[in-house]
């Protein structure tokens, strides 16, 4: 008999590896589906404290920064705070188990069951907040789930999950419930992982997002974020630099809600630039943005060197010296175009911001539309103007998914406390972006509903009653 390939032997370790955690996984879980609501908000409520214990807060964000090279402490520190905390927020008196919804007209009653275990897939950019988010959705809905982190995020991932068994251990709860891949992580073991869950969660690459819908399985995947802002002629300047900067530097950028252009209106171009150059940014000559660019983009693609760093690396790695840079905030970059030939038209991950110029709204309108052809259709975009008429324009005719209004994009689109949205750190981009869903991914996302249904007076319209007027208009 012919000895199997190293292919075909890493493949058959993949499979078995992944096989024994999902059998723990789907023992620990047909006993838990079985806990009332109040045991599924302990242990939500557990897996919540353990990313936001001050202590392990603090350890998860200082060995992320380490391990993965990206991000900022101190804003990772704020992040898992207060994801985690809208999060519990949001959760907060849900009903996830059992009867959800009594309709006696309908004759409808609605019961929330458990989709089983749920694959989370997540990224090196939010190793902490990401998978915390992922596992207290799937525990508030009586799942178990099983986290893929990235390579460089498994150290940050195999900490926050020691931290949940620990308060899982304090309420009773089975440790089974919430594991992750054995390290070194690799992408059989990640692909395997979505082949034998019940669900796919993926946040990241759109390689694994693809490789979700591929897998055979339900999947939930996000598109690419590159969000781009108008600012009209109607808009607070100082407002908007203020909350744009904030939002651009938060984290270097990690966030897929960053936003990576801002395309503002010719009567308040100098005013804007100027605002933005108050908080931080520093714009770049023309000779500066090629060099610039070269760094950034070496062969058409984003480099790693540069993705998630503060200005100072990147200006060392670019080779920019004038001290008005290296010392910015924010590096801002004007352009005019869009597509592979103009790279700052797309998503950066870096404190990098491209602004554009638009001689009114309709230019400024024309230019997000074509940003987004190139790069990041379906996620979001914004806007800071006090016309209605322009807010719906882009609700109604721009391919995006949400428009933030006068917001700061990283701490407005995943979720605020003054505003609507559930806290998330996934976005669903919708059929514009390739995804399943076009909403942020919350609890009811992890969940099946089974329908009761009984039979109520009967409701049979005639012919007339719905072709009447059509007839009427159009002929029989």
């Amino acid at each position: 008999m012919a000895s199997r390939s190293p292919a075909t032997r890493e493949s058959s370790a993949a499979r078995d590896a992944v096989a024994a955690l999902v059998a723990r996984a789907r023992a620990a879980q047909k006993i838990f589906e079985r806990s009332t609501q109040e045991q599924l908000d302990d242990a939500a409520t557990a897996a919540g404290w353990a990313i936001m214990s001050p202590e392990h807060n603090q350890a998860l964000a200082e060995l992320a920064v380490k391990d993965t090279g990206l991000g900022v402490v101190t804003d990772k520190i704020l992040k898992n705070h207060r994801k985690t905390l809208g999060l519990l927020r949001d959760l907060k008196n849900a009903k996830s188990t059992g009867v959800i919804g009594d309709y006696p007209e309908r004759g409808i009653t609605e019961i929330a069951r458990p989709v089983g275990v749920v694959a989370a897939v997540v990224p090196s950019t939010n190793p902490g907040a990401t998978p915390a988010n992922n596992v207290i959705n799937a525990l508030k809905c009586g799942n178990a789930v099983i986290i893929a982190p990235s390579p460089k995020g498994y150290t940050t991932c195999a900490l926050l999950v020691k931290y949940v068994h620990a308060e899982l251990r304090r309420i009773g709860a089975p440790e089974e419930l919430v594991q992750h891949l054995p390290g070194p992580v690799t992408k059989e073991l990640t692909n395997e992982l979505m082949r034998q869950a019940d669900l796919v969660v993926v946040t990241g690459s759109q390689s694994n997002v693809r490789a979700g819908y591929s897998s055979g399985k339900p999947a939930l995947g996000v598109g690419t974020g590159n969000v781009a802002v108008i600012v009209d002629d109607s808009a607070d300047c100082a407002d908007a630099a203020r909350k744009i900067m904030a939002s651009k530097i938060f984290d270097n950028a990690t966030s897929c809600s960053s936003e990576n252009s801002v395309i503002v209106h010719d009567k308040v171009y100098a005013k804007m630039t100027a605002a933005l150059a108050k908080e931080g940014g520093a714009l770049l000559t023309a000779a500066e943005k090629e060099i610039l660019q070269k760094a950034m983009f070496p062969g058409g693609m984003l480099s790693a060197t540069v993705t998630a760093q503060p200005v100072k690396k990147i200006c060392a790695v670019a080779g920019l010296t004038r001290a008005e840079l290296v010392d910015a905030k924010c590096l801002l970059v004007e352009e005019s175009g869009t597509g592979r030939s103009h790279p700052f038209s797309g998503e950066k991950l870096s404190p990098v911001l491209a602004v554009y110029r638009a001689r009114n709204f309709e230019a400024a309108f024309e230019i997000l539309r074509s940003i987004y052809e190139y790069q990041g259709n379906g996620h979001s975009c914004g806007i800071y103007s006090e016309n209605e008429e322009h807010v719906r324009r882009l609700g109604h005719e721009l391919t995006v998914a949400r428009v933030i209004v006068k917001q700061a994009h990283t701490f407005a689109t995943g979720g605020s406390f003054d505003n609507g949205m559930p806290f998330s750190l996934s976005m669903g981009c919708g059929t514009w972006g390739g995804n399943s869903f076009s909403d942020n991914l919350n609890y009811k996302h992890f969940m099946n509903i089974t329908r009761i249904v009984r039979t109520i007076p009967a409701n049979q319209p005639s012919e007339g009653d719905l072709f009447g007027a059509y007839w009427k208009r159009y002929g029989k």
